[in-house]
Order: structure tokens, then C-alpha cells, then sequence
């Protein structure tokens, strides 16, 4: 019998660098989005996501998960300071990102392909999403949803060759036995957020794991603690999210909060137990809760 523990965390929401004024920011989106940081940006604390970071790397997980937005404006300042957090955080082997939106806010002058954190994303596979990482007996699919959209658009894409590419990967992993763990940023389930921020290509997500099957499907992106599901070849497929990693207790939002997902492994047969630990307004980390999946 082998359990294996996973970490999930999403929406980091890095505080930015010092950011220089480009000509080319004041005609995308940037601007936009750097008026709106000022406003609202004791909604993501430093110290908060430090407190999240530290309760993590004390209770030692076998690998962590990062559902995207772990910068805001996806300037090549934020990439080389999210790099380092992410140094800090763990071994590029110990942690995969999966882009957000905020990741992707602005094509202009931000890093192709992510590549700053290419060692967070992959194991050194050649192309583009989706990746896959082997640990133990899990399996982690991980996708991209992040591209950059339009003004007061949050909208992510997996668009068809990943969707098709996903689907070969979990089905040769489920022909190896593994627990098949997907990880985007936007939310799969119907109706989670609105139609700005949704999965264009939800629909096409949906069916493709009608027919191969996943065991779970990580997400973030909706700032929210949820359990969904979507339906596969053998009943419902949990679907979790956790809210913002970065938020503090007694303000607007969903406190910050991080799963701790222990799966145990037998015969080929699976045991899926989720710990939720949240932040408190003295900024200690505590267990709200444990639930079985399966």
C-alpha cells in the first residue's frame, strides 16, 4: 500500500515587482490591470501567501500543484520574481505550474511559452502543453488555459490539439495503472463563473474526459473553495478548486486555503482523502476539514 500526497494551491497573485513604464503597456492591457491592482490589492497579501508556503512545506507533500496566476501582469520583472519564490518553494521536480490567465495577460514583451518557469511546467519535454510528470503512482496531466484576452475579458483555451493530446496521455496512463490528476486553471464544471472568465472550449474538455476517464481534475481561477464533477466512462469525476493562496481571513473573498490530497494506492484500486488547510486572521494555517472522494 503506498499513499502519496499531493498539495494543491492556485491564484498566488505575487505582489509585483517595481514595474518601469513601457509605451508599449499604456496600448494593451496592462494598464488597465496595474489601475486595478492598486485597488485592490490587499486582497493578496505577502505575508498571507508566506504563512500558505510555510504550512506547505512543513507537512512535506510528495509534490505540489500550482493552478496558475501565480503573477499578475506577465511582465519579464514579475517572471524573474515568481522564479525565485518558486526556488524557494521547492525543487522544479517537486512543483508544477499550470498557467492562469493573469500569467498570460499581455502577449507583449512577455516571456514565449512561459519559459522562465519551463522547469516548474515539464520535465524537459520538447513542445508545448500538455506536459506530463510521472510521481509515484499519480500521474499529472498538466494544461494550459492561459492566453491573453481582450480588455475586461478573463477567459481562458485549451483550443483542440491539447484537448486531443490530453486525452492520449490519460489514456495511456490509465493503461499503466496510474491515478490520473488533470491540472488547468479555469474551471471545467458548468456554471462556475461567468462567461468572461469561463473555458471557451469547456464543452470539448468535458467530452474528451467522457471518454477517457481522470480521477481528478485540479483547477483554480474562481477564487472559491469548490468540489464539481463532470461525468466519465465510469461515473462522475471530482473536480476541486481552492480559493485565492494569497487572501487574507476577514476581508473580501474567500479566506486563503490549500488541499492536502493523500492518495493511497492498492491493487490498482484508489483511496482519495482531502485535508483543507486555511489561514486565520493571526495568520496561522489551520485544518478546516477532511473529506474521502473515493
Amino acid at each position: 500500500m503506498t499513499t502519496f500526497r499531493l498539495a494543491h494551491l492556485s491564484d498566488l497573485q505575487l505582489p509585483p515587482p517595481p514595474l518601469p513604464f513601457r509605451w508599449r503597456d499604456a496600448a494593451s492591457k496592462r494598464l488597465l490591470s496595474r489601475f486595478a491592482w492598486r485597488r485592490k490589492q490587499h486582497r493578496h497579501l505577502q505575508a498571507v501567501l508566506d504563512a500558505i508556503a510555510a504550512d506547505v512545506a512543513a507537512r512535506a507533500p510528495d509534490h505540489i500543484a500550482i493552478t496558475g496566476d501565480v503573477i499578475n501582469f506577465a511582465t519579464p520583472e514579475e517572471f524573474a520574481a515568481a522564479r525565485q519564490w518558486l526556488e524557494a518553494l521547492g525543487a522544479p521536480d517537486h512543483i508544477t505550474v499550470s498557467p492562469g490567465n493573469h500569467d498570460a495577460l499581455s502577449a507583449a514583451g512577455a516571456p514565449k511559452g512561459f519559459e522562465p518557469w519551463k522547469p516548474w511546467l515539464s520535465d524537459g519535454a520538447e513542445g508545448g502543453f500538455p506536459y506530463l510528470r510521472v510521481r509515484g503512482p499519480v500521474a499529472l496531466v498538466n494544461l494550459s488555459s492561459a492566453v491573453p484576452t481582450a480588455l475586461h475579458l478573463a477567459q481562458g483555451t485549451l483550443g483542440r490539439a491539447q484537448i486531443e493530446a490530453a486525452g492520449r496521455l490519460l489514456r495511456e496512463s490509465g493503461e499503466r495503472g496510474l491515478y490520473r490528476v488533470v491540472l488547468l486553471h479555469h474551471p471545467v464544471a458548468r456554471g462556475v463563473v461567468a462567461g468572461r472568465k469561463a473555458l471557451t472550449d469547456a464543452e470539448a474538455l468535458r467530452a474528451m474526459l467522457a471518454e477517457t476517464g481522470a480521477e481528478l481534475v485540479l483547477h483554480g481561477h474562481a477564487h472559491e473553495a469548490l468540489m464539481t464533477s463532470t461525468p466519465g466512462p465510469r461515473g462522475a469525476i471530482p473536480i476541486l478548486a481552492v480559493p485565492a493562496a494569497s487572501t487574507p481571513a476577514g476581508g473580501r473573498g474567500q479566506p486563503a486555503r490549500w488541499n492536502e490530497i493523500a492518495i493511497t494506492a492498492e491493487d490498482r484500486r484508489f483511496r482519495t482523502e482531502v485535508t483543507a488547510r486555511g489561514i486565520t486572521p493571526t495568520l496561522a494555517v489551520e485544518t478546516l476539514g477532511s473529506f474521502v472522494l473515493c
